[in-house]
């Protein structure tokens, strides 16, 4: 299994959670863990998603999330776990 992490930061709206769960069931992308907070209308959203069935370029994936973020008014960014940990490691 390839695990990612996907990270979502925004001014809430409606319909972000689904533009990007439609995304990524269109590329067989399991989620496997998700949780979600607003705060002061501000939109939160981490993912750990299964990439390992993924016939595109990991780089390419995570190119294409960040033009939906651009389309739908947030912040998108994925990550391979290991290099998530690594950065996050203190």
């Amino acid at each position: 299994m390839n695990r990612s992490i996907i990270t979502v930061v925004g001014k809430d709206t409606v319909g972000i959670i689904a533009r990007v769960c439609t995304y990524l069931a269109e590329k067989d992308i399991n989620i496997l863990d998700i949780t979600q907070t607003i705060v002061q209308g501000y939109f939160n959203m981490m993912m750990i998603v299964d990439t390992g069935s993924i016939s595109e370029d990991f780089h390419q994936l995570s190119a294409d999330l960040e033009t939906l973020g651009t389309e739908i008014g947030v912040q998108i960014k994925c990550q391979r776990e290991e290099i998530f940990e690594k950065m996050h490691r203190i």
